[in-house]
């Protein structure tokens, strides 16, 4: 399995706090049959995201785990305005292993009129955004219609992988089912923080997947769509979003 979405390099932001914590949790990952992580650190009002010195904890962290689970650097990006200006500047810097995908997080408390232009903006510069854990943001679990639209604008989806078993609680995970049984999901990544509560697991949601939408589309989430974003190439699995009530 490929995690694309992980908090694992340590004081860089809310993720773990120390080098230790961060092997273990690679660790972890690699135990439950993880073979490639993206650190993705924030990238926001509170968290500065230092390309070139994430590249080198990126790095170190490598060198600390071993080939075990390989390691590249993407982004947690907070889609604001002013962000925004500096993405569309430097995309390459924020995109997961600099290739042609993006991870987008969307404010809890506000989604801008305009930001099916802003998506058509970063299609411009060569970016698929990939919105993440819709399930998880208060506007978007009140109308999950929204994410289908944005699925149609030509973004991908990205759910939490504890969301899908009830961590988050039951209505996170009906959403999450909403939409995968609605085909408007192409990942499903950890969003690991720590080894004890948002931990870098995915077989429980690989097996979770795999009940409510099949066996082929849960290694699609987890393995060929991942692997793909990875290098940049058009998603395996990327249907029609089913449009039903």
């Amino acid at each position: 399995m490929i995690d694309i979405h992980s908090h694992i390099l340590p004081e860089v932001d809310d993720g773990p706090k120390s080098w230790g914590v961060s092997v273990e949790m690679c660790r972890m990952a690699a135990a439950d049959g993880v073979t490639h992580m993206v650190a993705t650190p924030h990238s926001n009002d509170r968290y500065h995201y230092d390309h070139e010195y994430l590249t080198r904890c990126v790095q170190r962290l490598q060198g600390m785990v071993g080939e075990t689970p390989q390691l590249s650097l993407g982004c947690d990006f907070h889609l604001s305005y002013d962000n925004l200006q500096s993405l569309l500047a430097q995309p390459h810097l924020y995109s997961i292993a600099g290739a042609g995908y993006l991870l987008v997080e969307l404010s809890d408390y506000s989604i801008p009129s305009l930001i099916g232009d802003w998506f058509l903006r970063l299609g411009d510069r060569g970016l698929t955004p990939i919105i993440t854990h819709p399930e998880r943001n208060a506007i978007l679990r009140q109308t999950p219609q929204r994410v289908i639209e944005f699925v149609e604008l030509g973004c991908a989806v990205q759910i939490t992988a504890n969301a899908l078993t009830g961590f988050w609680g039951q209505r996170v995970a009906r959403v999450a089912t909403w939409l995968l049984e609605r085909e408007a999901v192409h990942v499903i990544a950890s969003d690991a923080h720590d080894t004890k509560h948002r931990t870098p697991i995915l077989s429980e949601a690989r097996t979770a997947a795999a009940e409510i939408a099949g066996e082929e589309v849960a290694q699609a989430l987890l393995e060929e769509n991942p692997r793909a974003i990875l290098s940049g190439q058009p998603l395996p699995y990327s249907p029609k979003p089913v449009v039903k009530g």
